[in-house]
């Protein structure tokens, strides 16, 4: 069956787009491509976009709290959890205290509050 749609992007959800394009550009080795007060755009090394929009009143999602649901994340290979974890909180971003993933992952947040994963590529 040919594909209905390919997909293009995912639109975070932000207090400060250009904060949040320049942590991932960063995180990604990605490139800015859009950047203003209300909506930012990277392109991931891979040709895949990452935006960012700007919502008055933002809430952050809560890991791994139900009131505030994370709703989806965003998952990334690593060759060191500790190395990238170290490279995320110098970024701004942070590291809950809840941690399922043992020594196979490590959940993050960005600086806005977003969670996701940073994955031991496995070899």
């Amino acid at each position: 069956m040919p594909a209905i749609a390919e997909f293009i992007a995912v639109t975070l959800d932000c207090p400060h787009p250009p904060a949040l394009a320049s942590f991932y550009a960063t995180l990604t080795g990605g490139e800015i491509t859009y950047d203003t007060a209300e909506a930012a755009a990277v392109r991931l090394p891979d040709g895949t976009n990452v935006n960012f929009q700007r919502v008055a009143g933002h809430s952050a999602p809560q890991w791994p709290g139900t009131d505030r649901p994370q709703q989806f994340h965003l998952d990334f290979y690593v060759d060191d959890l500790g190395a990238a974890e170290a490279a995320v909180t110098e970024l701004g971003g942070g590291r809950p205290a809840f941690q399922p993933g043992g020594d196979r992952w490590v959940v993050l947040t960005d600086p806005a509050g977003h969670p996701f994963c940073a994955c031991l590529r496995q070899r």
